[in-house]
């Protein structure tokens, strides 16, 4: 969830101050942080209990697969797809997004 609200407001701060292929380029980026990130909750968090630790195990090995190999083709085809494209902001968003889970795991550790 607060990858999805950094998002929303990476792409307003960017769309007031950079401009509108800035802001689409931040969106770009972080919305392939989110899927692929959105996959491997699915795929790591699919099972629980102590019966399940092989299939736990899978599943997490089968997520991280699967979110590299989804990351690696969704950069392909912004790459190929999006004409004009701000690249230091696409990855800057994807940077910050995959930072706002390190964040958030600080603060509510403190908490």
């Amino acid at each position: 969830m607060a990858q999805a609200v950094v998002t929303a407001l990476l792409v307003v701060v960017c769309a007031i101050t950079l401009g509108v292929v800035a802001a689409y380029s931040v969106f770009l980026g972080s919305s392939i942080a989110l899927l692929a990130n959105a996959y491997f909750t699915y795929k790591a968090f699919k099972y629980f209990g102590a019966r399940s630790v092989s299939a736990i195990l899978q599943s997490f090995w089968a997520g991280q697969v699967g979110k590299m190999f989804m990351t690696a083709v969704l950069f392909a085809l912004v790459f190929i797809a999006v004409k004009p494209l701000n690249v230091v902001q696409l990855f800057l968003g994807y940077i910050l997004i995959q930072l706002t889970s390190v964040v958030t795991l600080f603060f509510s550790k403190n908490l």
